[in-house]
C-alpha cells in the first residue's frame, strides 16, 4: 500500500473505515475529499448555503433538504430545481424507486444541465455514477454550477478549496495522489475585472439611458456592501444619510470606520450632513474627489 495513503488519515482505524465505505475495484480510480479536509469552515459554509438555497427555491414543492449527499443523489431534488429555475420539462418520472431508474433519471437530468450550461463533456466535474454514489465533491461542483448559472447573485463564499485524494487500485496496491481543488471562484481576484467592466459599460451609455446607468451603479454598490449584509435598491433615498456611502468607501479602501466617528442610524438632518461631510472629506483626502460637492 502506498505510504502516502496512510498519511491522509490521522488515525490508523480511519483507513479501514474509509476502505469499507469506498470500494475501489481493480484498475479503478476515484477522487475524494480528504477526511482531514471535511472540517473546513468555508466548506461547511458553502454546504449550508446550498442547502438553504435549495430549500428556499423548492419551498412551494414542500421539499426539504438536510444533507447534500443523502438528498440529492436520486435526482428528485435536481429534477425539481431544473423545472423551477430553468422552466425545463424533463421526460422522467418524478420519483425513481430503483437504482436502475435513478441512473436513467440522472442521465437525462445531467445531460439537460450540460446542455443548459453549455458545457462540453470534458468540462464536467461530475458524472451519473459519482452523483449516484453520493460523492460530495461531485455534488458540490454540480450544485455550484447550477446556482451560478441560474442565481448569479447568490452570495456563495469565495475561494472554497478542499484537499483531495485520488486513489487508484493497481496490481501493486493502492496508489494515491493528492491535490488542492477549488469549488468556488476567488471573487477578490475577479472583482477588479468586474468593476472595470461595469464602469466601461457605464461610460459607454448615452445620456438618455439613465435607468441603465443607475442599474450599473446599483450592481457595483451591492457587489461591495453586500459583504456587510446590506442591499441597496434606490440610490437617491439610500445614499441621502451618508451611511451607505461611508460603508462603501470603507469597503473599497479596505479600512474599518470607527462607529464613534459617524451616525449609523442618523435621526436628524444635522447627523445626516455630518455623515455626508465625513464621506466627502475621506474622498478628498484620498485624492478621489477633485471638485466641490454640496453636502446638502
Amino acid at each position: 500500500m502506498d505510504p502516502d495513503f496512510l498519511n491522509v488519515f490521522t488515525q490508523p482505524a480511519a483507513v479501514n473505515q474509509f476502505l469499507a465505505e469506498n470500494v475501489i475495484a481493480q484498475g479503478e480510480k476515484k477522487k475524494f475529499i480528504k477526511p482531514t479536509s471535511r472540517n473546513n469552515a468555508k466548506l461547511e459554509e458553502l454546504k449550508l448555503l446550498l442547502i438553504d438555497w435549495i430549500n428556499a427555491t423548492l419551498k412551494e414543492e414542500h421539499i426539504v433538504v438536510k444533507s447534500l449527499e443523502e438528498d440529492v443523489y436520486d435526482g428528485l431534488v435536481l429534477h425539481h430545481l431544473l423545472e423551477k429555475l430553468g422552466s425545463l420539462k424533463l421526460d422522467v418520472d418524478k420519483i425513481a424507486l430503483t437504482e436502475k431508474k435513478q441512473r436513467q433519471k440522472l442521465s437525462v437530468i445531467l445531460e439537460a444541465v450540460a446542455k443548459c450550461l453549455q458545457l462540453e463533456e470534458s468540462q464536467l466535474k461530475w458524472s451519473v455514477e459519482s452523483i449516484l454514489s453520493k460523492d460530495l465533491l461531485s455534488t458540490l461542483h454540480l450544485l455550484v454550477a447550477i446556482a451560478e448559472h441560474f442565481e448569479p447573485n447568490l452570495a456563495m463564499p469565495s475561494n472554497v478549496q478542499v484537499e483531495t485524494i485520488t486513489i487508484e487500485n493497481t496490481s501493486r496496491g493502492l496508489k494515491t495522489t493528492t491535490a488542492v481543488e477549488r469549488i468556488t471562484e476567488n471573487k477578490e481576484n475577479s472583482e477588479a475585472q468586474s468593476t472595470d467592466d461595469a464602469f466601461d459599460e457605464l461610460f459607454s451609455r448615452v445620456p438618455d439611458k439613465l435607468d441603465a446607468v443607475k442599474k450599473v451603479f446599483l450592481q457595483f454598490v451591492n457587489q461591495h456592501v453586500g459583504k456587510l449584509g446590506l442591499s441597496v435598491k434606490d440610490i437617491e433615498s439610500q445614499f441621502a444619510d451618508g451611511v451607505i456611502l461611508l460603508l462603501l468607501i470603507g469597503q473599497l479602501e479596505g479600512y474599518f470606520l470607527n462607529l464613534r466617528d459617524f451616525f449609523l442610524t442618523p435621526a436628524s438632518t444635522a447627523e445626516m450632513l455630518h455623515n455626508v461631510n465625513l464621506a466627502l472629506d475621506l474622498l478628498t483626502d484620498g485624492g478621489l474627489l477633485n471638485f466641490s460637492v454640496n453636502s446638502e
